[in-house]
C-alpha cells in the first residue's frame, strides 16, 4: 500500500512511522553516520574520530537510529560494530540526491528548515 492509499482515512496516525523515519534521518550527524555505514562495519569510536565528534554525541545518533530500526550492532570482543541493517535507506537517500539535484536544490530556500533558518528567532529557539 502506498502512503496516499492511507491519507484519507487518518493521516496523522499512519503517516507518523513515514514522519518519524524522515525525522531520524533530518539530523547532518546521522546521515553522515549512515553515509558512513554505506560503507560497511564501524565502531562509534571510529565514528567519534572520522566525525571529530564527543562519543557521548555520536552514540545518541546511533542509538537513534538503533530505535528506528535502521542501524545493527554486532558484539565483537569488547567492541561493537554497527551495519545499516536495511540496504533500501542507500535508495531513499540516492532518490533524496535526485530530487535535490531535479529541484536545484530549492529546498534550501524553504523558510523553516532551509540554510537560512537558523537565523530566525523561533529556530535559534529550538536548536538551544
Amino acid at each position: 500500500m502506498t502512503i496516499s492509499e492511507y491519507v484519507p482515512d487518518a493521516p496523522c496516525e499512519v503517516l507518523d512511522p513515514a514522519a518519524a523515519l524522515f525525522h531520524s534521518l533530518s539530523d547532518p550527524t546521522r546521515l553522515a553516520i549512515v553515509q558512513r555505514l554505506a560503507s560497511g562495519e564501524v565502531r562509534v569510536r571510529d565514528l567519534t574520530s572520522e566525525l571529530g565528534l564527543a562519543q557521548s554525541t555520536v552514540s545518541g545518533h546511533v542509538a537513534c537510529l538503533r530505535g528506528c530500526g535502521l542501524v545493527q550492532g554486532r558484539a565483537q570482543g569488547r567492541s561493537v560494530y554497527y551495519s545499516l541493517t536495511r540496504p533500501e535507506l542507500m535508495d531513499v537517500l540516492a532518490a533524496t540526491e535526485v530530487l535535490l539535484a531535479a529541484t536545484g536544490n530549492a529546498v534550501s530556500l524553504c523558510p523553516n528548515y532551509g540554510l537560512d533558518a537558523r537565523d530566525t528567532p523561533q529556530i535559534q529557539e529550538i536548536t538551544r
